[in-house]
């Protein structure tokens, strides 16, 4: 079967049919034992549709039928996840629908202008270099590693200068 493998490497479409028609009934027979029937025709497309993006990275002694179903073991599995993620949402969605809605009431919103201003109002009360990095890194969301380098610190100076930080702004926090 490598021949078929090299074929539809080359760009061969003809190739690429053969091999659907040659592996698909097998590995949609796995799928319907392992899905619903609704959505195994969907899942073994996908499986074909790796399967030719990744056969490049094939090896070359590997079973071609085996790593097919290797591919499709894999989209079951990530469909079972997908599909248990979204039970959990939707058995939170009253929880969820309830919090978006005290989230936009107005006192909420006045509520969170407030700490706004309070948190703008303490980080006018620290050193330039304390506002500085913990705008880096709360922020900008940047690394240690990289505040580190553009402030030319070491990585342990700038932990050490970041913890100081934080301890100045609880303590102005605090105050306003």
């Amino acid at each position: 079967m490598q021949t078929l493998v090299q074929k539809i490497l080359d760009g061969n479409s003809q190739a690429v049919l053969t091999f659907y028609k040659t592996y698909s009934p097998r590995i949609l027979r796995y799928l319907q034992q392992k899905l619903p029937p609704e959505v195994s025709q969907e899942i073994l497309n996908d499986v074909f549709l790796d399967a030719i993006d990744s056969l490049a990275t094939m090896h070359k002694q590997e079973n071609v039928q085996a790593w097919l179903y290797q591919i499709a073991h894999h989209k079951i599995v990530n469909f079972f996840r997908k599909k248990k993620i979204k039970s959990f949402l939707f058995s939170q969605m009253p929880y969820l629908e309830v919090l978006a809605e005290e989230l936009s009431q107005p006192e909420f919103v006045m509520e969170k202008d407030k700490i706004r201003d309070d948190i703008e109002s303490a980080m006018r009360g620290l050193s330039e270099k304390y506002r500085t990095i913990l705008r880096m890194h709360y922020e900008e969301q940047m690394p240690v590693k990289i505040i580190a380098a553009e402030l030319n610190l070491s990585f342990k100076a700038t932990e050490s200068l970041l913890y100081r930080a934080r301890q100045n702004f609880i303590k102005v926090y605090e105050r306003t």
